[in-house]
């Protein structure tokens, strides 16, 4: 509730908000006062005119004690209210904005604290001295046990200025840039609970001792006992309801809030940022939590960009430190794709043209690849490369090769171009590795096996055939592919012939004078 009317009042009030807070815990100190006053007069037991005169000193004192030491502060808050009006304020600004949030209450309790008590204490026990009669013994006494109830109300003012505080801290750390240099200066959960704890037992066993002195003056011991665990349980139980929910404000709240924002990054929501909405240990794990989920969206982000020029199977290997950095020699199965007809194509259409529909040719061969197992190696010219059977190892890389480059071709010849491909593939043992030099590598695969894999798709051309592979490519598959033998063919580099087989299903080419195949009747 306190979260939710703080919220509605810094809505309503802007930049005049942190007086209003100055306002409460004027309010609240003077309220403590008066009834520390009468806890400590139930031990003394004055009469009621002078109980009330003490107890207007004590609140005449303490208000002004209070009030004095946030005039102290008053520089700070008028920044923090500057930056509140400001349309646009720079990331330094937001940061000194979130540093003096952050600290203020803390800061005017450090500068004015040993002040406020020694201004509220020390006149309300000369006022109790005075027309209590209780002597100089009484004065001492009442100076000490004033420090309890003085403890106790800067413990809870702090507690509850931090709380009523949060809503303009969250609105500063909402602006705060992600990288901001985080330096610890709140008052650390150690600090805060050593303090807290003994304010809070001592203060409560004096309520008790002052309650207990009253309510069984006369009775037996038996009565005195069981009055004393009723007041203790019930002081104890309140005492201890408070304490806990003013520590749940400023250490449960923020665990709480930063658990949210884990659970969206587990769902894959890598813009979500925790409040960092105190300078101390929770402040620091949420400033963490927030530098971690940036990573991971500079990470994703980079494996988006990343995945644009490089296949993106490579770049989840990479990423992974999967890929060796060395060469290695492992066993594959090559695709070469060719389109057919596409120079003369692009010689009878603009530019922009035949970038568009060569790229919506590759846009019906990588997913292909893709959905096959393979990674495409690089696009040249025309044409493309796929590799599989590495990075990982796939048994049936043959099989793998043979299915996509026959889907490539049925899904460009019912695409909307009216260009056609070829596909010629090879297996064997290459060399794989990164490759490249001067800061830039890609992911690639070298050795006769790749050549060979250039010019049976080359030989396409004289069978007029889709498909072509090579007898080490069928020799290798591992599944039933019905391939009809097109004899030997002469490749470059070769110093014998070697047999190609095709795929009796794909269609066939005729090619014209000038090398380029058109589809046959």
């Amino acid at each position: 509730m306190l979260d939710r009317l703080s919220r509605r009042a810094y809505t309503a009030l802007g930049p005049r908000y942190p007086v209003a807070v100055v306002g409460v815990g004027v309010l609240e100190a003077v309220f403590v006062a008066v009834v520390s006053v009468v806890v400590i007069a139930l031990f003394y037991r004055p009469d009621v005119p002078a109980v009330v005169a003490v107890a207007a000193v004590a609140a005449l004192m303490t208000g002004t004690s209070v009030g004095l030491a946030a005039w102290r502060a008053r520089e700070d808050r008028c920044r923090l209210g500057d930056w509140m009006g400001l349309a646009r304020p720079t990331p330094r600004e937001t940061v000194q904005a979130w540093e003096i949030a952050t600290t203020l209450t803390l800061e005017q309790y450090r500068r004015s604290s040993a002040v406020v008590v020694l201004v509220s204490i020390l006149p309300t026990a000369v006022a109790a001295m005075l027309l209590w009669g209780i002597g100089w013994w009484g004065l001492l006494a009442m100076t000490v046990a004033g420090v309890i109830p003085g403890l106790y109300a800067t413990v809870l003012s702090y507690s509850i200025g931090e709380r009523l505080l949060r809503p303009v801290v969250e609105h500063v750390a909402s602006e705060l840039p992600d990288d901001f240099s985080f330096e610890p200066r709140g008052l650390p959960l150690r600090k805060r609970l050593l303090l807290a704890v003994p304010a809070y037992t001592t203060t409560s066993a004096v309520l008790v001792g002052g309650l207990v002195g009253v309510g069984a003056e006369d009775g037996s011991p038996s009565a005195r006992l069981a009055l004393t665990v009723a007041l203790s349980l019930g002081v104890g139980l309140f005492m201890s309801l408070e304490l806990t929910g003013l520590l749940s404000g400023s250490i449960t709240r923020p665990l709480l809030d930063v658990r949210e924002q884990l659970a969206r990054v587990r769902d894959g929501d890598l813009a979500a940022r925790a409040p960092v909405a105190s300078s101390d240990e929770l402040g620091e794990l949420a400033r963490d939590f927030n530098t971690m989920a940036r990573g991971l969206a500079e990470r994703e982000e980079l494996r988006e960009h990343f995945g644009t020029y490089v296949d993106r199977e490579i770049v989840r290997l990479i990423l992974a430190g999967q890929v060796p950095q060395e060469g290695f020699e492992v066993e594959v199965s090559v695709l070469f794709v060719d389109v057919r007809g596409f120079t003369r194509f692009a010689e009878s259409v603009p530019a922009p043209q035949v970038v568009e529909t060569l790229n919506g040719l590759f846009a019906e061969m990588v997913p292909v690849v893709e959905a096959f197992g393979g990674h495409v190696d690089k696009f040249i010219g025309d044409g493309l490369m796929a590799v599989f059977g590495a990075p990982e190892a796939q048994p049936d890389h043959a099989d793998r090769a043979l299915e996509a480059a026959r889907m490539i071709v049925d899904a460009v010849h019912l695409g909307s171009t009216g260009l056609r491909v070829a596909a010629g593939i090879n297996s064997g043992t290459v060399v794989a590795g990164p490759i490249g030099g001067a800061g830039r590598l890609n992911f690639s695969v070298v050795g006769d096996v790749v050549n060979t894999a250039a010019r049976v798709e080359a030989a396409t051309r004289e069978t007029g055939d889709d498909v072509l592979v090579t007898g080490d490519t069928r020799g290798l598959l591992t599944r039933p592919h019905d391939l009809v033998s097109r004899g030997e063919v002469t490749v470059k580099g070769k110093s014998h012939p070697i047999e190609v087989w095709a795929p009796p299903t794909v269609n066939a080419w005729d090619t014209d004078a000038d090398g380029q195949a058109t589809l046959g009747a």
